[in-house]
C-alpha cells in the first residue's frame, strides 16, 4: 500500500469528487452515491493489480478503528437531527424493531450460518449479531432530515432511530459470540454461570449504564453550550461535535459500558436541550460533512477489496448468494412485519421500515473487532469476511435502487406532537 500511497489519494480524492457532483450530476439516475462509490473502487481493485491485496484479517485493527470513527460520527449525526420528542406512542415502533426484530435476525441468521456453513455456534452466532443492526451510515440517504424541519414521518424517523440505537444493541450477541469462542477455543463447555455473568454485565450493566453515561454527557454539554454565558457567542461546531462524541463514547467505554449507545443518547438529550434553537442546524451541518468523507474512504476501500477478490479468483458458492438474499429478502422483512403487526400503521409504511434494512459499514467493524480478539479460527474468518462482504455489497445496490420508490409509498408526514 506505501508504494501506491499518491496513486490511493488519487482515488480517494476522484471518489470525494463525486460525492461533491452527485446532487447535480446523477440525482436523475437511479443510484446512490454508495453504490457509484462501492462500483468505483471495485473497478479499481480488479484492474489495479499493482496494489498489495487488502487482506481484511491482516489489516484487522485498522478496520477496526477507522469503520469505528465512521460509526460514531454517523451515531451523533443521527442523534441530533430527530425533532420526534421522546414519547411511548412515537418511539414504539422502535421498540419493536429492537426487541423483536434484531433478535429474530440475529438467529436466523445464526441458524443459516451453523447449517449452512459449518460455522461453531460461536461464530454463527457473530454472523447473526454483526449482520442484524441496520448501518447508521448508509442509511443516511432514507433518514430524517436536518433538525427543525417542521415534520418527520414515521418511516425516516423509525429507520434513523432504529441505526442509531441497535449498533450499540447489538454488542452484547457480539460479545456472547466471543466468551462462546473463547470457551471453546479452551476446551471448556459455555455453561449456565458464564451465561449469568454474560447476561448480567454485557446486558444489564452496559446497556443501562450506557444509556445514563449518555443522558449525563448530553445534558452537560447542552448546559454549557446554550448557558447564559455563551449562547449569544458563536461557538465551533467542529469542536463541539467531536467533544460530544468523544466524551460520551470515553466516559462510556471507561465505565465498561457501551460507547456506542452513549454516543447516539448522547446526541438525542443534547438535541432535545433548547430543541429549536437553530445551532442544532449547524451541528447537523457538520456532522453529515464529515460523515458522508468518512464514508467515501470505506466505500472505496471496500470496492477495492471485493475488486480485488474478484480479480484473485475468491471461490463464492451457491449457499453464500442464497443466504445473503434470503436474509435481505426474507428474515428482515418479515421479522419487521412481524415487529410492526397491530400498531394501526398503513401497510406501505410496515414494508417500507421492514424492507429498508440497510447492513454496512457497522457490520464491518463488529466483524473486525470480534475476530481481533483472536478467538477465532482462521477458516472461519475467512467465511465470516466472505458472506458479510457479499450482505453488504447486496445491500448496497438493492437498497439503493428500491429506498426511494418505497418511500414514496408511505404516507405524507403528520406535524409532531
Amino acid at each position: 500500500m506505501i508504494e501506491n500511497y499518491n496513486v490511493f489519494l488519487l482515488v480517494c480524492g476522484i471518489a470525494f469528487l463525486f460525492g461533491a457532483l452527485f446532487p447535480v450530476i446523477f440525482r436523475r439516475l437511479p443510484v446512490s452515491l454508495p453504490m457509484l462509490q462501492v462500483t468505483f473502487g471495485i473497478c479499481m481493485g480488479y484492474w489495479w493489480t499493482s496494489l498489495s491485496f487488502l487482506d481484511p484479517i491482516d489489516n484487522g485493527f485498522i478496520i477496526e478503528k477507522l469503520t469505528e470513527i465512521v460509526v460514531l460520527v454517523s451515531l451523533v449525526g443521527a442523534g441530533i437531527k430527530i425533532d420526534t420528542p421522546l414519547k411511548w406512542q412515537n418511539w414504539r415502533t422502535t421498540a419493536r424493531l429492537l426487541l423483536i426484530t434484531m433478535p429474530i435476525g440475529i438467529f436466523a441468521m445464526a441458524f443459516l450460518g451453523y447449517y449452512a456453513f459449518g460455522l461453531t455456534m460461536g461464530a454463527a452466532i457473530l454472523l447473526g449479531a454483526v449482520l442484524a443492526p441496520t448501518d447508521p451510515v448508509l442509511a443516511a440517504s432514507i433518514q430524517v432530515g436536518p433538525p427543525n424541519t417542521g415534520t418527520e414521518d414515521t418511516s425516516r424517523f423509525t429507520l434513523t432511530s432504529e441505526a442509531g440505537l441497535n449498533d450499540g444493541l447489538a454488542f452484547p450477541f457480539v460479545y456472547l459470540a466471543i466468551k462462546m469462542a473463547e470457551a471453546h477455543s479452551e476446551g471448556e463447555r459455555f455453561d449456565s454461570a458464564l451465561f449469568w455473568s454474560w447476561f448480567s454485565h454485557d446486558v444489564l450493566w452496559k446497556i443501562g449504564v450506557g444509556v445514563l453515561v449518555g443522558v449525563l454527557v448530553g445534558k452537560f454539554l447542552a448546559k454549557i453550550v446554550f448557558s447564559k454565558h455563551t449562547c449569544d457567542t458563536t461557538l465551533s461546531q467542529g469542536y463541539v461535535i467531536i467533544a460530544l462524541t468523544l466524551m460520551a463514547y470515553g466516559l462510556a467505554e471507561y465505565v465498561d459500558s457501551y460507547g456506542f449507545i452513549a454516543v447516539f443518547v448522547a446526541a438525542f438529550a443534547f438535541r432535545r436541550s433548547e430543541c429549536e434553537h437553530e445551532y442544532h442546524q449547524k451541528l447537523h451541518d457538520f456532522a453529515e460533512q464529515s460523515e458522508g468523507l468518512l464514508m467515501s474512504l470505506v466505500l472505496v476501500t471496500f470496492g477495492i477489496f471485493i475488486g480485488q477478490g474478484l480479480e484473485s479468483g475468491v471461490e463464492l458458492t451457491w449457499k453464500v448468494y442464497i443466504v445473503s438474499f434470503v436474509f435481505l429478502l426474507l428474515i428482515r422483512p418479515i421479522g419487521g412485519l412481524i415487529a410492526l403487526s397491530g400498531l394501526g400503521m398503513h401497510r406501505n409504511e410496515k414494508y417500507a421500515i421492514s424492507a429498508l434494512g440497510i447492513r454496512g459499514i457497522g457490520t464491518l467493524y463488529y466483524l473486525s473487532y470480534a475476530l481481533n480478539q483472536g478467538y477465532f479460527a482462521e477458516d472461519e474468518a475467512i467465511k465470516l469476511w466472505v458472506v458479510c462482504s457479499i450482505v453488504i455489497l447486496a445491500s448496497i445496490f438493492m437498497h439503493g435502487l428500491s429506498a426511494p420508490k418505497l418511500l414514496k409509498m408511505t404516507p405524507k408526514p403528520k406535524p409532531l406532537n
